[in-house]
């Protein structure tokens, strides 16, 4: 979908892109658990082309990798999607600390984030429609 290219963007915030995570998402807990951490994230308006659907929220994020990179435009409503309980993205981030890995991202692994990024924000712009589909086959269904 060409709406969602502009989400969720690698950037460099200087002359050389690092993709070292280590903006504090997660740290080495007792016996060996992942725990999350606060990281960076730094919530803004939209940019005049960035997508702006009620659907994905009010607001963006910048998502820091460290102080030299981020991914930008996150909307809100993509970047508090959880599953099972869990922020989605927050929780693949953690465990992908550097302190933790024990190496930078690949590029791969970036891409990656952007590609989860843009996936949940489909889902999202899908909603509408999943719905009124949901409620047209419950209507139709017949009881037994």
């Amino acid at each position: 979908r060409a709406e969602l290219v502009k989400i969720a963007v690698v950037t460099r915030l200087n002359e050389k892109l690092n993709l070292s995570l280590t903006a504090g998402w997660g740290h080495a807990g007792q016996n060996g658990v992942t725990m999350p951490g606060k990281g960076k994230l730094e919530t803004r308006g939209y940019a005049a082309d960035e997508i702006a659907s009620e659907l994905l929220g009010q607001a963006t994020h910048d998502v820091f990798l460290n102080n030299s990179a981020c991914w930008c435009n996150v909307p809100e409503k993509v970047w508090d999607y959880t599953i099972g309980g869990y922020q989605v993205i927050k929780k693949w981030l953690s465990y992908r600390e550097f302190d933790l890995l024990g190496r930078a991202l690949t590029p791969d692994e970036a891409r990656e984030a952007t590609h989860m990024a843009r996936r949940i924000a489909a889902l999202i712009l899908l909603q509408p429609e999943l719905d009124k589909n949901y409620q047209a086959v419950k209507s139709a269904t017949v009881a037994l």
